[in-house]
């Protein structure tokens, strides 16, 4: 991905929550130049240096006419992009936005590609590589574990110590590659072994980093898996076979389970969370068991609402089938967007010989009584373990992905240095490994990068970020 660094850019970015709210979001050289064009600006000569805010009415033409607009401007460098830029708030109606985003375009703009007011971003040297990422990592965020890490990771936790490891490792490689020229005067910038200490504490440090990365991106954080249903459609029962435990209550009476059940196992090498929940189902407030099975519904949905994958448990010798539930907001509305459905048909042991669930679009067919199936379902989840750790890298997993290589390489380029000190090879094979090094780290935050590399960063971004 290539950026004309004159171009001004335009796109449409999320809608503001909870406002009915959205934005046309503008940046570049020529940003001021385009909102006069668009007459939202007088003049580019009497705006100053300052950011600020004006409010103006916006011409679409037929048959929109003309809409209210809030314009924010920030008129120098100093912006997200380090360009001038600009954002016309205004109502979050999709033809609306639309017509605003067509309307800076024939003013001199241009569409932005996915990502590409971040990549400016760190094209003037304001986000690093791996706080580029973290930016990402906020926005497709699904729980507070995983804003708390993007956003320690945008505010530099991870970058500055590596910046400080190649800077160090730079003065470094200045006193060696000084004592290179002075060599004929047995001029001593730098002892063997002081270098040799502090190239180890350096690769410690990388040591350390890697460790961190690997920890955030390689071992499979536990999946979260919650089984529903309506009430005795043998979830309780299934959560005990895989589970290998007897951890749920089961009887024939329907509504037995009314508390959270969770059960830690483990396949694959993977580590499952499986919760069993009240079964659906909805009581008249004259029932005596109405505020019970209330607080049972809202612990189940709010159960529901942090998993990863929904089992959803239908009693086969009922009939009925899985259709309904195709749709996502049929499952729960403000699920996880990366939140997996398997849709499985119980009691498979009571239905006639060869049947096999296709009838009711189940996913699979099961007895929890004779086993049948259950192993199938367990094949099942660790897939999802294993495409989700795949392709997790969206978010800040992605920098630990892209950056392990890279800090490999570093240190072992490290170790080849420390061991030609100690073996007296000469410090011209020494400099030559340390520059190897300093080239590594930078590629981890972007102080070294290639098109292939912005390319794998911020083609994962969607346009307007």
């Amino acid at each position: 991905m290539t950026s004309e660094a004159d171009d001004t850019i335009a796109a449409i970015a999320s809608p503001m929550a909870p406002a009915p709210r959205g934005i046309v979001r503008l940046s570049g050289h020529d940003c001021v130049d385009v909102l006069c064009r668009m007459e939202i600006l007088e003049s580019a000569e009497s705006i100053g240096q300052r950011p600020f805010r004006v409010s103006k009415r916006l011409a679409l033409g037929e048959p929109l006419g003309a809409i209210e607009v809030d314009v924010m401007v920030w008129p120098t460098q100093r912006s997200y992009t380090g360009q001038p830029s600009a954002e016309l708030h205004l109502i979050g109606s999709p033809p609306l936005l639309q017509s605003s985003l067509e309307a800076a375009i024939r003013a001199g703009a241009r569409a932005a590609r996915p990502g590409e007011f971040t990549m400016r971003s760190f094209l003037a040297g304001r986000l690093d590589l791996t706080q580029a990422e973290a930016v990402l990592g906020v926005i497709e965020a699904e729980d507070r574990g995983s804003l708390d890490q993007a956003l320690s990771q945008l505010a530099g936790n991870l970058s500055r110590p590596l910046q400080s490891a190649r800077s160090t490792l730079l003065d470094l490689l200045a006193d060696v590659e000084a004592g290179l020229d002075f060599v004929d005067e047995d001029i001593e910038f730098i002892s063997d072994e002081v270098l040799v200490q502090r190239l180890d504490e350096l690769r410690a440090l990388l040591s350390q980093t890697r460790s961190q990365l690997s920890d955030r991106g390689g071992a499979s954080p536990t999946i979260r898996v919650v089984l529903r249903g309506l009430p005795n459609a043998g979830k309780s029962q299934l959560l005990n076979v895989l589970s290998r435990t007897e951890s749920a209550i089961v009887t024939d009476q329907a509504g037995t389970t009314r508390d959270l059940v969770t059960v830690e196992s483990s396949w694959g090498g993977h580590s499952f969370q499986l919760i069993d929940t009240a079964g659906l189902e909805s009581r008249d407030e004259s029932d005596p068991e109405a505020r019970v099975s209330r607080e049972a519904q809202l612990q189940a949905a709010e159960a529901a609402r942090g998993a990863d994958v929904h089992v959803w448990c239908m009693d086969a010798t009922l009939g009925g089938d899985f259709e309904s539930l195709k749709d996502p907001d049929a499952v729960l509305p403000d699920a996880k967007r990366s939140a997996e459905l398997i849709c499985v048909a119980t009691k498979r042991d009571l239905m006639p010989a060869g049947w096999e669930g296709d009838s009711m679009q189940a996913d699979f067919a099961l007895s929890s009584e004779s086993g049948a199936g259950v192993e199938e379902l367990i094949e099942s989840l660790v897939g999802f373990a294993e495409q989700r750790d795949a392709g997790e890298t969206g978010n800040v997993i992605g920098t630990a992905a892209r950056c392990q290589d890279s800090l490999a390489a570093a240190m072992g380029h490290l170790d080849q240095a420390i061991q030609w000190t100690e073996q007296a090879a000469g410090h011209e094979l020494v400099a030559a490994e340390m520059r190897l090094a300093v080239e590594a780290i930078g590629e981890v935050t972007g102080q070294v990068y290639t098109d292939d590399i912005l390319d794998r960063v911020f083609g994962r971004f969607c346009i307007g970020k």
